[in-house]
């Protein structure tokens, strides 16, 4: 598989990337933010290269243009049409890998077409599948903006598509989003439809009665407060939008659920969270799950006295929310503290009252210390026992959380973000995560992952001054890859974590040296075939 890439897309991608987390703030932050006791502390905390750019691009207030980077996507789209129009001008080839992966954001079955599914990926945008996930093709790459949040297909017309861009995982290497997009022809084209300021969207749902109303999870800005999160609501197809539940400029929307039997059921769940280059918390007393019986025109919020934890005694930080189509009566969430599992709850009366689903925390097991990245929620379409939980490991339980098994083993790459069920066929499923896209036929007890899918996210890379065929980089959470042949699809791993700088000695190419997580360090002298490490992460 081979996507040609223009040089003006990749400078623009650049230049997106490196100010999406300039974040516009209100009054009351600039001047609490820049009170004396505050520009103390900041003085005399260590500051990384990153942070000295964050503040003198935002001096001095920490405020910037929310719209710069919708500038910069929109002068990127025409410079790319110049481009294409410019035989002079030198385009791309795609070099690879095509067979390393990357993370997956989201996954969607074509609810009319089972053969059809849709994926998101963080960094590269849509794909999609015409044989069941067996291989998939690239439908969103004319775009300016290609990091994905979430995707939505109209259960009537399955031609219609909604993709929310910019990812809500709310880790560092997230970027920012350009809004909502629409597709009426499959994927073919694609059209934006509102939204741009929401930077990252967590949920799109279609309501199942009636698919020209749309609800959105708006998680907004990575790195500080601004008004643009909560849930939206259109009434016309995404044409126009409005803010149905707001709860602060620091408290997104990341989750949302719709009752498949009385559409006017919703459930949102919304996340606190402010990161900052040196600073914030991933947790808040607004976080929390909110109901509303009226199709959002009126919320209320769920909590301590619904069996819930109490954000306002205990931190309470991302949470996932999934509801049984099969008995909407019946929801399950997950709760994090901002850092790792808090608890699972569930709901047989429609969120009146939820109980701890997992009393003896066994779920603590397949939870990693930075569960802020994950948070999702499935629950089986037919049996409302089964669910399955996605975090470092994908954990599945058939008796309502009682017990839980560890899906992960040997088969499927960690850190996982995606999940759905084959129409008519709930036993085959899909799952994305940080490796790419993996295939199911039985609940999940084994896994065929997909070859071809060319999303690997790149740190760094490095090439061989004496065989300019031999190209290195180092990846996120796939280590450091490289290819000798200059093959897109014969990439190997010389070094494991998440990659970042290699180095090929330009005098002697048996020298490489190659960095890891935390400040991990390895060397090879043998061209690769092994690589000592010298310093552990």
């Amino acid at each position: 598989m081979k996507k040609k890439l223009f040089l003006y897309t990749a400078v623009i991608m650049f230049c997106a990337s490196a100010i999406f987390y300039l974040i516009n703030v209100n009054e009351k932050d600039k001047l609490e933010n820049n009170s004396p006791e505050k520009r103390k502390d900041r003085d005399s905390e260590i500051k990384y290269p990153s942070d000295i750019e964050y503040f003198k691009r935002t001096f001095p207030y920490g405020q910037a243009d929310p719209d710069a980077h919708l500038e910069a996507l929109k002068k990127g789209q025409e410079m790319r049409s110049l481009a294409e129009s410019d035989n002079s001008t030198p385009q791309w080839e795609f070099a690879g890998p095509a067979n390393i992966g990357g993370r997956i954001s989201d996954l969607e079955y074509d609810p009319n077409n089972s053969q059809i599914i849709y994926a998101g990926a963080a960094t590269g945008g849509i794909f999609k599948s015409t044989n069941g996930g067996l291989n998939f093709f690239p439908v969103f790459d004319d775009n300016a903006v290609l990091p994905i949040g979430d995707i939505a297909v109209d259960p009537v017309n399955s031609n219609i598509i909604y993709a929310g861009t910019g990812e809500a995982n709310g880790g560092h290497n997230n970027f920012a989003g350009g809004g909502i997009y629409k597709s009426t022809n499959g994927g073919t084209s694609w059209q934006i439809t509102g939204l741009q300021n929401t930077v990252s969207i967590g949920r799109i749902i279609i309501d199942p009665f009636n698919p020209l109303k749309l609800y959105v999870a708006a998680v907004g800005s990575y790195f500080g407060p601004n008004p643009d999160r909560g849930i939206y609501r259109s009434d016309n197809g995404g044409a126009n939008w409005t803010k149905i539940l707001f709860i602060s400029d620091s408290t997104g929307a990341i989750d949302i659920a719709v009752d498949p039997v009385n559409s006017n059921n919703l459930y949102a769940a919304m996340w606190q969270k402010t990161r900052y280059p040196n600073g914030g918390q991933l947790f808040g007393s607004t976080s929390g799950i909110y109901k509303s019986t009226n199709g959002g025109n009126n919320w209320t919020a769920l909590g301590a006295a619904n069996g819930l934890p109490n954000s306002s005694s205990t931190s309470v930080g991302r949470i996932g929310i999934s509801i049984s189509k099969s008995n909407p009566n019946i929801l399950y969430s997950i709760f994090t503290n901002g850092t790792t599992y808090l608890g699972f709850f569930k709901t047989t009366n429609a969120g009146l009252n939820w109980t701890n689903a997992d009393p003896n925390n066994q779920l603590q097991d397949g939870f990693s210390t930075f569960s802020w990245y994950f948070g999702q929620v499935r629950v089986h379409p037919t049996n409302p026992s089964i669910v399955y939980v996605l975090d470092f490991a994908i954990m599945k339980t058939t008796n309502s959380g009682t017990s839980w098994t560890d899906l992960t083993g040997f088969d499927i790459h960690v850190d996982n973000h995606a999940l759905a069920f084959k129409p008519g066929a709930p036993e085959t499923i899909i799952e994305g995560n940080d490796g790419g896209i993996y295939n199911s036929t039985n609940g999940g007890n084994s896994f065929t992952k997909v070859a071809e899918l060319p999303i690997t996210q790149f740190y760094e890379i490095g090439i061989d001054k004496t065989n300019p065929q031999r190209l290195y980089g180092g990846t996120q959470d796939n280590g450091t890859n490289r290819t000798t042949t200059g093959s897109v699809s014969d990439w190997e791993s010389i070094y494991g974590g998440d990659g970042f700088y290699v180095i090929v000695d330009y005098t002697n190419p048996n020298v490489i040296y190659a960095e890891s997580q935390n400040g991990g360090f390895g060397k090879s002298s043998d061209g690769g075939s092994a690589l000592t490490t010298l310093r552990q992460g």
